[in-house]
């Protein structure tokens, strides 16, 4: 068998992946809670030969499936979290709840498990057909979204033994991912006060939800006072209830802390802490910091990145229909902004590259063009976390991203649920699992490449060595059972 026949293997059973990424689209469930998501990924992986290891690192709904034995050991990411509160009608352009308050792949995770678990599947019959010796292994890893799932699984040790590993995401346009991201932190800030009378007797309450609002004042200020690259996000998962009348005598928020680099964000959460000290101090309430996951920074890899890259020229971009591309426009026309931004997808590009695809993506509804990539790109950084971070602080981790949505359609938006069943994202959905496929043949038939992908990450790293952020104290939650 050679890498063609290899896809051909994949066009022939592209049925059987759209429509496990469909069933997981319908499932949409939330961080650590996917057991029907994962379920089917097992189920698919199983019936084609591979051993599975379930509730990896104590954790449920993640797995790894493996086959083969010796080196090289290449690993392959698969996620399929989706969001609360994203529900969505699939092929509607205006928003319309399937399930009120319901849960949505507003990340597209329902086709990255799907085109990962297909890729080794592939990978598999290559090896079986050519007598190649390696290992296969395909990582199931719940709750990217709000969790960190794959910081916990490397706390447990997860990912070492691997050579390299191979990821994607879906996005609107194709291209190598070639930058760093952030690192962050989440924490829960629970704070205590008294209850009582708002107006008969409010001398004698104490209020919690007074010391959020301070706290959020605070931190508020601290903005200007930090790195220019890190960013500070909350959200007030309680208030305090319903009745104004009432000093509230609880109030929890939840912070989401990001920097470019681990240590920058341990800086920025100390300085947090201080300030729900003192919010405590002037509301004469108790406060409890509960530390909930972290991320770290992406390590990229260009040896494998340009491994992936060659593999994408090499494929047939999809064609797409005067449906898809109705579809997309109609979609297009719901956004609430008109200008198509490249440079959030891909910060990499030199200018005048950046210029001149803009100007043709700008211009048409789906993305059927390839975005160049050169390893003499400068590395740069996207403001966004992912926790691929942790596994490529472990090992040599390169990812793309493949055209799935209608152009300038934003991650975690209603538009891109909605966009979550079509055709389109099947086609993003399958091109993904043969890039993902021919890069780990060319590192089991090329070893140089696994060699040189380790020493880059050797040099990269400078003497530096993965610490997991995450207390071991701290054990995986669902965000909604904070």
């Amino acid at each position: 068998m050679n890498k063609k026949q290899m896809y051909g293997f994949l066009d022939e059973t592209k049925a059987t992946l759209f429509d496990i990424s469909d069933r997981i689209w319908e499932y949409a469930e939330t961080s650590f809670e996917e057991f029907r998501s994962s379920g089917a990924l097992v189920s698919y992986l199983a019936e084609n030969g591979f051993t599975i290891e379930q509730n990896v690192a104590g954790i449920e709904t993640a797995f790894c499936a493996t086959w083969g034995s010796g080196s090289p050991v290449i690993g392959i990411l698969a996620e399929y979290d989706a969001l609360a509160a994203m529900s969505q009608v699939a092929g509607k352009c205006s928003k319309e709840e399937l399930t009120p308050n319901g849960n949505g792949h507003g990340c597209g995770h329902n086709h990255f498990g799907t085109a990962s678990s297909g890729a080794a599947v592939a990978v598999k019959k290559y090896m079986e057909a050519n007598g190649r010796q390696g290992t296969v292994k395909l990582f199931g890893c719940p709750a990217e979204e709000n969790g960190s799932g794959k910081a916990f699984m490397a706390r447990g040790g997860a990912f070492n033994g691997l050579d390299v590993a191979f990821a994607w995401h879906p996005f609107d346009v194709n291209f190598v991912w070639n930058f760093s991201t952030l690192a962050n932190y989440q924490v829960l800030y629970k704070f205590k006060g008294i209850a009582s009378h708002a107006a008969q007797s409010p001398h004698k309450g104490r209020s919690a939800l007074d010391a959020v609002e301070l706290m959020n004042v605070g931190v508020n200020f601290l903005r200007e006072h930090v790195i220019q690259e890190a960013r500070i996000h909350y959200a007030i998962t309680n208030a305090g209830g319903f009745s104004p009348n009432v000093v509230q005598p609880k109030a929890d928020v939840l912070y989401l802390i990001r920097a470019p680099k681990s240590p920058q964000v341990e800086e920025i959460y100390q300085r947090v802490n201080k300030i729900a000290q003192g919010a405590a101090l002037m509301t004469e309430t108790e406060m409890e910091i509960q530390f909930v996951k972290a991320c770290a920074n992406v390590i990229s890899n260009k040896t494998l990145s340009g491994v992936m890259y060659e593999n994408f020229k090499e494929l047939a971009l999809p064609v797409y229909t005067q449906e898809e591309q109705a579809f997309a426009k109609e979609i297009k026309a719901s956004l609430p902004y008109a200008e198509y931004n490249l440079k959030a997808q891909c910060p990499y590009l030199p200018e005048d590259l950046l210029t001149q695809y803009s100007a043709i993506l700008r211009k048409k509804e789906l993305c059927d063009i390839l975005i160049p990539f050169d390893k003499s790109f400068p590395d740069t950084l996207l403001p966004a976390s992912t926790d691929v971070g942790d596994v490529s602080w472990n090992t040599p981790t390169a990812q793309v991203g493949t055209a799935c949505f209608a152009l300038g359609t934003p991650m975690h938006s209603w538009q891109l649920v909605s966009q979550g069943k079509s055709s389109v994202a099947h086609k993003g959905l399958l091109l993904a699992a043969k890039i993902i496929a021919g890069s780990a043949v060319d590192c089991l038939e090329s070893p140089e490449i696994v060699k040189s992908a380790k020493e880059e990450l050797t040099k990269k790293l400078g003497g530096e060595t993965y610490k997991v952020a995450i207390p071991d104290s701290v054990n995986p939650v669902s965000v909604g059972k904070l």
